[in-house]
């Protein structure tokens, strides 16, 4: 008769358990840096495509992003949130790399939530620098920590596009990287946009406010935008 082989105590499996658990959110954090530097380091249609041949990564990126956003002393998704509570319920917004849709969640105005993948109906799954809106269709559009990849004047200009003559965008970033708040802001108005108002007293995020004063130029070349990517420690 074959002897059944003995479980392991208690004690040992737990920490076998432990130990598992802790290398399993190891490779999950690493995987998490590696995907983030993939998403400053390519375009966004790059990265749409990344997501869509492998659909867990942005599951992957979204836990490890939100966990990171949890250490924060504050989000600024929030106070646009407070913003857009603020102004008719008639606006419509554009929240261009939405994540789990929180402003459209938070608020009861028309919001299109666009982002590279979904997590939830909410979100329509797009390349930021091609949304599927008409000209001139929106009064609010939103960049709330989502200024990733290597083509930002497409996604500022496709904002551009969308927002009506007088539209307001709003943008908010970690302010580590900026090299050089007035280049940034130069290209802005370069782009179409009057700045109208900005924070740049707050230690962890920079937030701008601009108004749509014209279209785009059609010629946009000689236009550049970088920000520096923001990397995550391990921990």
């Amino acid at each position: 008769v074959e002897e059944e082989e003995a479980s392991p105590p208690e004690e040992e499996q737990s920490s076998l358990d432990s130990f598992r658990s802790r290398m399993e959110q190891r490779l999950e954090a690493a995987r998490f840096r590696y995907i983030n530097e993939r998403l400053y380091s390519t375009t966004s249609g790059e990265a749409k495509r990344m997501f869509q041949q492998d659909p867990r990564a942005f599951w992957v990126y979204h836990k490890g992003y939100t966990a990171q956003v949890q250490r924060w002393p504050a989000n600024p998704v929030d106070a646009i949130i407070a913003y857009i509570k603020k102004k008719p319920v008639s606006l419509v917004v554009a929240d261009f790399g939405c994540g789990d849709g929180k402003i459209a969640r938070s608020v009861k105005n028309k919001v299109h939530s666009f982002d590279l993948a979904a997590t939830s109906e909410l979100v329509t799954v797009c390349d930021m620098a091609n949304v599927p809106l008409a000209d001139g269709s929106v009064d609010i559009a939103v960049f709330c920590l989502s200024l990733m990849g290597t083509n930002l004047v497409d996604f500022l200009t496709e904002a551009c596009r969308v927002l009506k003559t007088g539209g307001v965008l709003k943008i908010a970033e970690v302010a580590s990287r900026f090299d050089n708040v007035r280049d940034f802001t130069s290209t802005l108005t370069r782009l179409g946009f009057k700045l109208t108002s900005k924070d740049t007293e707050n230690s962890h995020f920079y937030s701008f406010e601009f108004v749509k004063t014209e279209n785009a130029p059609k010629n946009r070349k000689k236009l550049e935008l970088q920000l520096k990517p923001c990397v995550y420690k391990r921990r």
